[in-house]
Formats: structure tokens, sequence, C-alpha cells
């Protein structure tokens, strides 16, 4: 059986406890989760060596027209620069001449052009991100990093360790989770050049453009890493050309060609292709050896693979064609998620120590505020608050600021529409009911209010008082008496409910269907989530095809109702002191809720 032999330097060396070489230190640098920035990384040495090499070219081939001037200058005859004196003496030919040139040029530039690579070149200077600007997230920063050192080190990575560097990785999670901003910043820190680039901007309307422009793209990325050491190419939205081939994924309605997919494929491979001096001294040397005897045949020079990482985004991995994530190509899938706590509070320190903010306002408020929220969400809510701010007048958000930003920002702007008197009431006696059974639930009422936001006529914000990720049947149910308690206060001070109950039927048909439907508190295991049904697309349809779960979510809908007709009956007065708090005031913050509730249930 035939073995590769490793050299066992490396090894043998840490286990002697010996002196190792700068490679050898800046691969062991990998498990503290930090970034290589030695001049002896194999990226700076090679980059090095390439310019170098550039200088000893500029000096050959600028020297012997040089040396050939100053010698016919010594000569006594000297060189003469212009035009051709046919040209000079013939104006018409030189207009017929220039002319032919620019309708040449009309003609080929287009055809020229399409094809060319569409990305855009950024250098390590053009990025103000940074690592240290990439917050929470550790275990995904973690991986990216130990990616990028690789990459740096892939010369000492394979002769020392045996190992082969990543040439694709896969950056999947929802939008605005940091994929972009990672992927700059470790262009970033690299120091390569970053080919960026959105991968509808390969797509073409001639046939067989698109082909061509993902060529382009790789050539260019090998080009660059020959000249500097290492590229990183990084394409945006990869679901726009890597889409499921059909009859290999469920997604058979995809933008791009199955010979899109093919030429991806045969890219991702493309990094030991020699260059166009590499392929004539290859076909030199195949022709003098056709001469040479067998013993005396020149060996071809070996050829190099371009240290090459191509980052692919996307937010629906699912729908890639699975050939790409085999092995050689896009291989290593990091995935990006919601942040959870602890890193919210990470990346609200890091934005409040770049925005004006009071002393009321700190970062475990702001990461309380923002659960479910991506990166992007948490900055563009905190420069709404600065909007808020400004307008009152100040230069410093508050914490209520943050909150004024978030309805505005998920539910729409506040109006007041002039109620008429009685409609008020109601409307107030209404949110009055879910802002009861939020506050006797155990839920934070973030604020209630009967202003008009977008087409709501009022509403109350509430949630987890600490962040969970599982739910249970019974904080379901509680849900859903906070949702029937609008419909059942309404009806206990006014005897019948209004249009504006559709929207928490709603919201508890969906909860009790879950419940039935995919939860298993239906009286079966079984999950209607996992059928397959004709003319029922989501699980509440599901739920209506089924008798037996339609009769049991029919129950927890009545359970429910009787549950928040009794609860608003009994603190009838904490009831009728939010309603009138609403009437005066339109709008109560959380604190203000919890405190009339309080004190109504104290008398």
């Amino acid at each position: 059986m035939l073995t590769r032999r490793v050299k066992p330097r490396y090894g043998a060396e840490v286990a002697r406890g010996g002196h190792t070489g700068e490679g050898d230190m800046d691969i062991l640098r990998l498990q503290h989760g930090e970034v290589v920035r030695s001049e002896h990384t194999d990226t700076n040495s090679h980059r090095e060596h390439q310019r170098r090499r550039r200088l000893w070219k500029l000096v050959v081939f600028l020297g012997i027209p040089l040396g050939w001037i100053w010698y016919r200058e010594l000569a006594g005859d000297p060189v003469s620069f212009g035009f051709p004196a046919i040209i000079r003496e013939s104006p018409e030919l030189a207009l017929l001449v220039v002319m032919m040139v620019v309708m040449m040029s009309m003609m080929l530039i287009p055809f020229i052009g399409a094809g060319r690579s569409p990305h855009t070149l950024l250098r390590p200077e053009d990025s103000k991100t940074r690592l240290k600007d990439v917050v929470g997230a550790h275990g995904t920063k973690r991986e990216a990093i130990d990616t990028l050192n690789i990459f740096l080190n892939h010369e000492t990575f394979l002769n020392e360790m045996g190992g082969s560097a990543r040439r694709g990785v896969l950056f999947e999670g929802p939008p605005g989770t940091g994929k972009t901003h990672l992927a700059k910043a470790l262009a970033a820190e690299a120091g390569v050049p970053f080919l960026f680039v959105s991968a509808s901007e390969f797509q073409s309307m001639f046939y067989g453009q698109t082909n061509r422009k993902i060529r382009s793209f790789f050539k260019a990325l090998r080009k660059a890493a020959r000249a500097e050491g290492g590229a990183i190419g990084f394409i945006e939205e990869f679901d726009a050309i890597g889409g499921a081939r059909s009859g290999m994924g469920t997604n058979t309605s995809r933008e791009g060609g199955s010979g899109v997919v093919n030429e991806l494929l045969v890219q991702m491979q493309s990094f030991e292709l020699p260059t166009g001096w590499q392929k004539f001294k290859a076909w030199f040397t195949d022709r003098l050896n056709r001469l040479l005897p067998g013993h005396r045949n020149m060996k071809r020079a070996p050829l190099k693979t371009a240290n090459v990482l191509v980052i692919a985004a996307t937010n629906r991995a699912s729908e890639l064609d699975p050939a790409l994530l085999r092995p050689g190509r896009f291989d290593r899938t990091i995935h990006f998620d919601l942040p959870p706590r602890a890193d919210r509070l990470e990346i609200a320190e890091y934005y409040l120590a770049r925005k004006a903010h009071d002393h009321t306002l700190g970062a475990a408020y702001v990461a309380d505020l923002t659960a479910g929220y991506t990166p992007v969400r948490i900055e563009k809510l905190l420069d709404e608050a600065l909007v808020v701010a400004l307008r009152d007048g100040r230069k410093q958000m508050n914490y209520h600021d943050v909150l004024a930003a978030q309805l505005v920002t998920e539910i729409g702007v506040s109006h007041d529409v002039g109620y008429h008197p009685d409609e008020r009431r109601r409307v107030a006696v209404h949110e009055a009911g879910h802002a009861l059974l939020a506050a006797l639930t155990g839920r934070d009422v973030k604020v209630a209010s009967i202003l008009r936001r977008s087409g709501s006529l009022g509403l109350v914000a509430h949630g987890e008082m600490e962040e969970r990720y599982l739910k249970t049947p019974a904080e379901a149910t509680d849900l859903m008496a906070v949702a029937l308690a609008g419909r059942a206060a309404e009806i206990q001070e006014f005897g019948e409910a209004s249009s504006g109950i559709s929207s928490d039927l709603a919201a508890a048909t969906n909860m009790a269907a879950q419940l039935v439907g995919m939860l298993g508190a239906g009286g079966s295991l079984l999950s209607l989530e996992a059928a397959h049904m004709p003319g029922a697309g989501n699980l509440v349809a599901k739920v209506f095809h089924d008798e037996k779960a339609r009769s049991r979510a029919d129950e927890y809908m009545n359970t429910a109702a009787d549950r928040a007709a009794c609860a608003v009956l009994e603190h009838r007065r904490a009831l009728l002191a939010l309603a009138d708090a609403l009437c005066d005031q339109d709008e109560l913050n959380g604190d203000e809720v919890h405190a009339i509730v309080a004190g109504a249930m104290a008398t």
C-alpha cells in the first residue's frame, strides 16, 4: 500500500521542546485565535519575492531601450519621436486612420467588455473594518480566523503538517447577521486583494456570457494571488448562480442554468491552472523534447496552486446545488445566527461607545429590548433613537428614545386619529384588557397605547422577562389569554366586541394550531406540520382540514376566552384604571402599567 511521507521535523521538534521555525510558530498561534501578522507568513514571503522579480523585470525591459536611445544620442543619430512622415504629409490619410480606429473600437469594445469580470477590487487600506469591529459570535469569528491563518500559511500547513488549506467557505445565515462585515474584516487583516462581487452581476442576457464572466472572475483571482501571495474572493447572494440543478434537489425553479453551476464546479478546481507564460514554456519544452533522446529530455516546471480563498454568502443554503458543498469546493459552512443576549450585550456596548447617550441608557437595556434582532438592526435602532432625540431638541438619546424608535421601526409612526369619544373609550378598554392580562401572566409590558400606528388603532407591546428559547404549552395558553383579553374587556363593558378583535383572533388561532398540530398538545403525538396535504399550505389550514385537531384547537380557544373573561371581571378595578389612564395620556410605558395594576389590586 502506498502512503505519503510527511516530514517529521515539526512534530519531532515540538515533542523535544526544540527551536521551531517562524512558519511553525505561526501555525502554533492558531490555538490562540489570533491573526498571524508576522512578516514570515507564506503570503508575505511570496509578496516580497514577487516584488523583487518585478523590479528586475523593470530594470531589464527599461534598461535595453534606454541604453539603445543613449547609444544613438552619443553616435550623433538621435531618436526622433512623432507620427510617420506619410501621416504628417497627408492629413486626409491621418483623418481616415483615426475614423477607422474609432469605428473598430465602437464595434469591438461591447464584445470585449461583455465577458469581463464584474468584481470590485478592494485593497486592505480601502476597508476601515477590522476584526476588532466584529463583536459577538465568538465561535463564528474563531472559525473564520482559523481559516484565515491557514490561508496565510498554506505552504507551512502543507509541508509541515500535510494538510490542505480550505479553498471555499460558505457563510450562511439570515440577512444582517454580519456575513459581508466579517468577510471584509478578514480581507483587511489578511493584507491581500479582496475581490467583491454580487452573484447577480455575473448574469448576462447574452448566451454564454455568464459562464465567461465567472471564468474571468476566477482568472482575476488566480492572477492576483500569484502577484500578491494570496487573494480572497467574496461572492454575495451566492444562491443566485449556485441554485440546485433540476433533478438534484427540491428547487427546480431557479435563476441560473445548469451550465452556470457546472462552470462554478470546474472553476473551484482551477487553482492549479497554468498562466500564459507557463503554457508557453511547457509548449516550448514539449517541442524541444521531441528533438532530444529520452534520457536527455527536459522536465516541465511544476505547477504551483494559486493561494485563493473563495467566500460565498447566502441566506438560502438549502437551495444550493449539493455538488458545490462537496469536498474541494465549498466544503466548510460557517453559520451566522441571530445573536443571543450575551452577544447583543457586546454589540450594544460597541455601538453605544460611539453614539451620544445619557446615563439612563445602558447596554443591558438595549440587549433586553432587542431579542431576535440582527447586529445591523441593533445599530439602526440606535440611529433611529438619535433621530427621536434630535426631534426633541436633544443631542443625547435616552432609553425612552430607544423604545420610541423600536415602535416606529416595527409598527410605524404614531398619530392621533381623532376618535369619537365613545370609540376612544372602547379602544382604551380593549388595550387595557391586553395590558392587564399581560401584567397578570408575568409578561414584561413595554408600552400600552391608543394612538394609531400603521393599520392598528392601538397596541400593547410585551415580551418575556428573560430571554428564553423554548416555549411550553402553558406559556402558549397564557399568550392566547392575553390575545383574547381585549375581546373579553369589550364584551364586559359594552355588551359586545367590535371589529378590532379580528387580529387578536388570528393570533390566538395560530397559537392554538401550533399547540395541536405541532407541539403534540391535541391528544395525539402525530405532527400535522409534517404532513403534505393538498390545499393546506400552512399549519392552520392543516388543522382546519383535520376534524379532531380542529375540535381540540377550538377547545383551547374557548378555554382561553373564558380565562380572559374571568380575569377582567375579577380585576375590573385595574382594568378601568388602565382605561382611564389611556384616555388621559394616550400612551403608558411599562412601569406605569405595572404600577397601575399593582395599585388597583392593593386597594
